[in-house]
Order: C-alpha cells, then structure tokens, then sequence
C-alpha cells in the first residue's frame, strides 16, 4: 500500500555528534514516553489509537535506544503551546512522542506525529501522513524511521518488508509480511518447494528458486503484479541466488556442468561469468557492499567453510579458519562484517566475522539458529530459528541482543531476508 506523504516538517535535528550509537543496548538508553494518541477530528477509533502507539513501542524498544513507556503524565495538546514540559521532567522522561489522528470521508486516515526533546522543550522531528485507516501501521512505522533519523542521522528500517519461506499450506511458498510479522501476503501459490528468495534493489522484484517444473530453476517475481519470469533453467540446481547491489547482476550456485559451482548471470540469465572452478561443491555467493567481492561456502578443504572471491574470480581467499562446518554468509550494508552460521552440537549457531576474517564473535545461542539476513541498515539482523519444536522468523540487533520473534504462525517459516530501502 502507498502511504502519501502530506508534509514532512523538518524540525531542530541534533547535530552529528550528539547522534548515538543504536547497536549499544545496555547503559545509556533514554527514556522514551509514547502518549496515548489523541483524536484530532473526525470519529473516535480506539484500534487506531492503540495501533500508532504499539507500533512506535516496538519500534523503538527494538533499536536498543530507548527505554519505551507508554503513559501519560498531562493530557494537553500535540502542538508546541498545547501542552507542558512540567510533568515530563518531573517523570523523567528525556522524549516524548506526541501523536493525533483524523478520520473523515469514512476511511481517510490523517496522522500527525511529532518527537519533542522534554529537557530542551523543543521538536526534534515531526510529519503527517495521509492514507486509509488500513495503512496505519505503515504510517507509524514510518515515523518510527524518523525517531532514528533524528537520533543517529540515519533512518530506520521498520517500513521494511521480509520475503520468507513457509510451510502453513503444506508446501514450501513465499510469502511477505512487514518486518514485525503483521500483513502477511502469500506470493507463490504453486503447491511445490520454493526457496531463498533475494530482492531486487528497486524493493519491487524478487529472485527465488522453485521446484514447480520438477527441477529447481530460477524465477523472477513482481511483487505487486504477480508477474514472472525465468532466469536460469539449466539443468541440474539453480539454487541459492543473490542479486548484485546495482540489480545488474546474479550469483548462484549451478550444477549444469556436474557438481555446484559459483556463475555470475545477468538478470535476464545470459551467463557472465564462471567465478568458481574446482572440484569442490560451492554454494551460497553473498555480493559485498560495492559489488566487487563475493562471499561464498566451499568444501574444497573437507567440510564447507567460507571463502571470497573478487567478482571475476580471478582472487580466493579463505575469511573462516576457526569451528569446522561454516555457512550462509551475508555481508552487512557497511562492508565491515560477514554474518555466518556455524554447526555447533548438533544445530547452527549465527556468528560474525570482519571482512578480513578477524574477530569471530557468536551472537546467538538459544536453539539452531539460520539463515541471517541484515536489515538494509544494518542495525538488525532476521534469521530463523527452532526454538520450541518449531522454525520462526526473528528479528535482533547487529549485536545479538534484542531477539525477538516476529512469526505469528503455527508452521514452519524460514529463509527470510529484509527488503532494501
């Protein structure tokens, strides 16, 4: 759904240094009110209401900034003048999000969202948008990118969506939700096995793999018309693809010429390049921030492990030397890090690595854990997890705190990956 932005009111923004670090999760925190949202004109709609102000706490409680209350200490207006700084300060909150709605014509929703600074009683960001009641959530998750701009300088990701694997018909389809795992959409319908989805950097096509005609090729996918294309239907697997950064370009591991190796394609599917050539199984290519690297699992050494490559192939370097069962790399937006999973007594274990191959630290630990895909900002990370019996979609912080599952299904949901801007 397309939310129109009415007016974008570019208030008093913190300077460069005073923007903080959202990865941090203990100490420093703010305190954050969310007041209840108020009606503005039109009718009343509670629902609506209660929708802006548990959006914004999920949102912001998941940045690792704040520490979120929702309470209201004076009952004034949304507007500098309407109300007091007073009950704030002596409550000590540092922010507060003040926030009213409209809902006239019948269906024709007007949200007005405003952060003020409570110690320097001044706002620090404020919009209205407009759309149907039905785009509410959208509407706050979209200010919620806002709060982060003006904290740190750079948005958030909340209006993100997450393409995923799921087995709630019984089959391997593809589906959409929102990054918190409300408006689920299912996009494949074909009652066969569909895997690893990747987006397109436009946010509007999607890549993924399916086994409809008997063999898994590579199809493309509109999102909003429904419209596909093939890619790659060679002979043999066609199977865990990436899009380049630009959308030039696709790595995927084929096995047209006998076991898997590593091809650059374009999205059309006319071969560009071979980038891998031994006698190993590689699968899994990860583009690098620029292009001009991919990450990628071999077993050239005994069991997989992740190397990378230049994107003509013509320079391999191995990134893992440590734990013996290394895959599913994922470069993060900055280039610094490459998120992998590790086998580890008996399921997987999502770990981090610098781009030289430095660093190792573990980020997960609660059950197996797979398939990590960075938010386009890098702040976060969605992986699938079995905790329970059963496979989720999560959503954490880069640093491994902050887990929180976002399935809101009995069955099974994999293979998520986030959505650019």
């Amino acid at each position: 759904m397309v939310v129109a932005l009415l007016v974008s009111m570019a208030a008093t923004v913190p300077a460069q240094e005073n923007y903080l670090e959202v990865t941090a999760s203990g100490s420093g925190q703010l305190s954050l009110s969310v007041a209840t949202p108020q009606r503005l004109e039109g009718k009343d709609n509670p629902e609506v209401a209660q929708e802006i102000a548990d959006v914004l706490a999920f949102d912001m409680t998941l940045s690792g900034l704040f520490q979120v209350a929702a309470k209201d200490l004076e009952r004034g207006g949304i507007r500098p003048g309407e109300f007091s700084y007073a009950p704030w300060k002596s409550g000590g909150t540092k922010l507060v999000v003040k926030s009213g709605y409209s809902i006239t014509g019948g269906d024709r929703l007007t949200l007005d969202l405003r952060l003020y600074d409570v110690l320097q009683e001044k706002v620090l960001t404020a919009n209205r948008f407009s759309g149907s009641s039905r785009d509410v959530r959208r509407m706050a998750h979209a200010f919620a990118d806002e709060i982060l701009r003006a904290m740190t300088g750079q948005a958030g990701p909340f209006t993100g969506k997450i393409a995923f694997v799921s087995k709630r018909t019984g089959n391997k389809e593809i589906y959409l939700m929102d990054y918190d795992g409300r408006s689920v959409q299912q996009l494949t319908k074909n009652k066969s096995i569909n895997l690893n989805p990747d987006f397109f950097p436009n946010g509007r096509e999607i890549i993924y793999t399916t086994y409809k005609n008997r063999n898994p090729d590579l199809y493309r996918r509109e999102l909003y018309t429904g419209a596909e294309a093939k890619v790659s239907t060679q002979r043999g697997l066609n199977v865990t693809a990436a899009v380049a950064p630009a959308g030039d370009r696709i790595a995927l591991a084929m096995s047209k010429e006998g076991h898997s190796q590593i091809y650059v394609i374009t999205p059309q599917g006319k071969q560009l390049t071979r980038l891998t050539n031994s006698s190993a199984l590689e699968v899994s290519p990860a583009w690098s921030p620029d292009g001009k690297q991919l990450a990628f699992v071999s077993d050239r050494l005994g069991k997989p492990q992740i190397f990378v490559a230049t994107d003509d192939g013509s320079t391999v370097r191995r990134l893992t030397t440590s734990g013996s069962y290394n895959v599913e790399p994922r470069w993060s937006p900055k280039g610094n890090l490459i998120a992998y999973c590790r086998q580890m007594g008996g399921g997987f274990q999502i770990f981090l690595v610098n781009r030289d191959g430095s660093g190792n630290t573990q980020i997960t630990s609660e059950g197996s854990n797979e398939h990590p895909r960075w938010s386009p900002d890098g702040r976060f990370i969605t992986f699938s997890s079995k905790r329970g019996g059963k496979e989720s979609i999560y959503v954490m912080r880069a640093d491994g705190t902050g887990q929180t599952k976002v399935s809101r299904n009995s069955g099974s949901d994999t293979h998520p990956v986030w959505s650019p801007r």
